[in-house]
């Protein structure tokens, strides 16, 4: 079966939009030829700085032939529909049209249209130039005199050659003939841009690889990544030391070269009296190269004076004048470093304060300052809930933001936080308030580390806290896929904070108090922002297993804001309904709670009264009546010492008694009295089942 090979050769293609463009070349090329009937057998796409690739395997040489029957009018029907049948099946006569015998609609007319297969490389060459016009570049551009012109092409970076080529393994492929923006396809690419810049031809994949291997091109970028970080391991150990793996900045330098060359740099000991996450950030932004780290003289890890490099090429004096010239570069940006270190340290954390009042947090919330203050009163309000001492936790949340108006973090934004707990250790605040000030932005993320020390906890809920209630004050809540101020993020860092210390923390009232910082905001909202939570912790339930429907059944019952709470009764309802019990109860429940639903707008009022005992015909009324009463109670018991597995135990009592009412009474009786007073007793039953949650939310069949 015949290949095709295509590949789009042009100026350096950023490293974070590679993965993502051989991907969507894959899907537009392949989704078109299985648009069109053309199947294949398998499909890979590569890319490099300079390439994207594409190898679609077990293509057929020709579409398959298509044969189409189409309907027509009964045989005499009047001309004007014949006429319209002649013209959309594109026949001349009806002579050209069959007639068919049905033994229900007579005979009627059908046209029969045969279309033969298309050559597959015709196909590919009406395909490929619309899929390479229409690229979904994330950013694209023009150039040369072609770019003044309506249509021209764009490109991430200018576009220089296309390869592609379709034919079986054992003939010689042909090029699909195809042009773009008067690029017109070959069977030509080009080597690395310095050690193998000439052109070269290849015809099949089977070529195409070896071929940019002796041109000193890796193709695949998984494989770049395994050669960068294998190297860079092995040079580590060979000098006594061990890289530090990051996943991040190995991504992107294997999207920067074609040839990757593990090379070994170093500077000044002196350096590392800076803090090691600003050596890290100033290597890794700077010059895109790994640090490394050794055993300290007392057997604890530091980082090394050294750092892994990757370059493009194979210099001929073995990389001494890359990494000289890389070192240069180390060398300035850590003597920079070194200084924002120096000069910040002069400076306390709490004369920073009021520079922050410059910083505008939000337009409509006013700036750093004003929030800092907020968040000191939540804080201090949240300690004794969560453990905390007050002054401390007022002090953190006051010194938490500082670090903004630091050189090192205005040079290094993604350090704000750390750097704050480093300056804090160093002017002697007590080790809880210089913790929190890094931890309080924690949880960043599903992965993200939760803080657990109680100052850490206090100022973090209150950072989260006042984010969530300021921006819906403002009205700038998320929707759909848009969530510009990462509120979800927010709730769920609530939530994992509230359940990994297993806070007994009701949310309506620091709700209530966030929003009184907000003086315009009032708290009206606080039951959308309690909505709110629920949807994001079904979502954190959902991902660790749990059902949603039994989130939505005990978020329906009054009062539920009691994070921590709601997550112990979920658990205790999905333990009790994978029992038969459990099982058979919630059935039993859905039917009651059916037939209330009907027969109650059907009349036009509730059954909310208890039921009459003197009303009770049949022994089954009276068994369900003494069972409810008794379950309702001991469960309502459970539920206030927050026993709900009491709780479930109590309610399975009932079990047999709603079986047996359902088995052998009918609710629905001729006597208007006896028929009300069953319904009371089935409105009893769904208050019963209340005490623990809304069992009509619970997905499920019923009896």
């Amino acid at each position: 079966m015949p290949d095709l090979l295509l590949e789009l050769f042009s100026e350096e293609i950023p490293a974070r939009m590679q993965r993502r463009a051989a991907e969507d070349l894959r899907k537009l090329v392949t989704d078109a030829l299985v648009e069109r009937g053309f199947l294949y057998d398998g499909a890979r796409a590569f890319a490099t700085p300079r390439r994207l690739a594409l190898h679609v395997a077990g293509l057929p040489p020709r579409g398959r032939d298509v044969r189409e029957e189409r309907k027509g009018p009964r045989v005499g029907a009047p001309e004007g529909a014949l006429q319209g049948f002649l013209k959309s099946a594109g026949l001349a006569s009806l002579d050209e049209a069959r007639i068919v015998s049905d033994p229900k609609k007579g005979e009627f007319y059908v046209a029969v249209a045969e279309r033969p297969g298309r050559d597959t490389i015709d196909v590919l060459a009406e395909i490929l130039p619309a899929v390479i016009r229409s690229f979904p570049w994330p950013k694209s551009m023009r150039w040369g005199a072609a770019s003044r012109e309506p249509g021209s092409l764009r490109w991430v970076r200018p576009l220089h050659a296309i390869l592609a080529s379709f034919g079986p393994e054992t003939e010689t492929p042909e090029v699909v003939p195809f042009e773009v923006d008067g690029i017109r396809a070959g069977l030509t690419t080009y080597g690395h841009r310095f050690m193998a810049p000439q052109a070269i031809e290849v015809r099949r994949f089977a070529d195409y690889l070896p071929a940019l291997e002796r041109a000193r091109v890796v193709l695949d970028a998984d494989r770049r990544r395994d050669i960068i970080l294998h190297d860079a391991r092995d040079l580590a150990f060979a000098r006594g030391l061990e890289l530090v793996e990051d996943e991040g900045l190995l991504e992107e330098v294997a999207g920067l070269v074609e040839w990757p060359v593990t090379l070994m740099g170093g500077f000044e000991e002196r350096f590392l009296d800076i803090p090691p996450e600003v050596i890290r950030a100033t290597i890794r932004a700077n010059q895109k190269c790994f640090v490394l780290r050794a055993p300290d003289r007392d057997g604890r890890e530091r980082l090394a004076n050294a750092f892994i490099l990757v370059s493009n090429l194979v210099a001929s004096d073995g990389g001494a004048a890359i990494v000289a010239g890389n070192e240069r570069v180390v060398r300035a940006r850590l003597s920079d470093a070194a200084f924002f270190w120096e000069t910040d340290k002069r400076t306390r954390l709490e004369d920073r304060v009021e520079r922050l009042g410059a910083i505008v947090f939000h337009e409509k919330l006013g700036t750093q300052f004003a929030r800092v203050a907020r968040l000191a009163a939540l804080a201090r309000g949240l300690a004794p809930l969560v453990g905390a001492d007050p002054d401390l936790a007022e002090r953190a949340a006051r010194l938490a933001k500082a670090d903004l108006v630091t050189e090192m973090v205005g040079e290094f934004p993604e350090l704000q936080g750390l750097m704050g707990r480093y300056y804090a250790e160093q002017q002697g605040e007590d080790p809880a308030v210089s913790a929190a000030v890094e931890e309080h932005y924690k949880p960043l993320g599903p992965g993200d580390r939760v803080p657990t020390g109680p100052v850490s906890v206090a100022v973090a809920l209150a950072d989260k806290l006042d984010t969530l209630v300021g921006f819906w004050a403002i009205g700038e809540t998320p929707t759909g896929s848009k969530d510009p101020y990462a509120l979800r993020r927010a709730a769920l860092g609530v939530i994992r904070l509230i359940l990994s210390s297993a806070l007994r923390l009701p949310l309506l009232p620091q709700i209530a108090a966030a929003a009184g910082a907000h003086p315009a905001s009032g708290t009206a909202f606080s039951g959308d922002v309690l909505g709110f939570f629920a949807d994001r912790l079904k979502v954190f339930l959902r991902d660790q297993g749990a059902r949603h429907d039994l989130i939505d059944a005990v978020f329906a019952l009054p009062g539920q804001d009691d994070l921590l709470m709601v997550v112990r009764r979920v658990e205790a309802l999905g333990r009790f309904l994978d029992t038969e019990d459990g099982r058979n109860l919630l059935a039993g429940s859905r039917r009651a709670a059916n037939i209330l639903r009907i027969e109650e707008k059907k009349d036009g009022r509730a059954y909310a009264a208890a039921p009459d005992a003197g009303l009770f015909a049949l022994p089954e009324e009276e068994a369900l009546a003494g069972a409810l009463a008794s379950a309702r109670d001991e469960a309502a018991r459970a539920v206030a010492r927050e026993d709900f597995e009491g709780a479930m135990r109590a309610l399975s009592a009932l079990r047999a008694p709603v079986d047996a009412f359902f088995d052998r009474v009918t609710v629905n009786a001729d006597d208007p009295a006896l028929r009300a007073n069953r319904l009371a007793l089935l409105n009893a039953l769904r208050a019963a089942t209340r005490e623990v949650a809304d069992f009509s939310r619970i997905g499920g069949e019923g009896r």
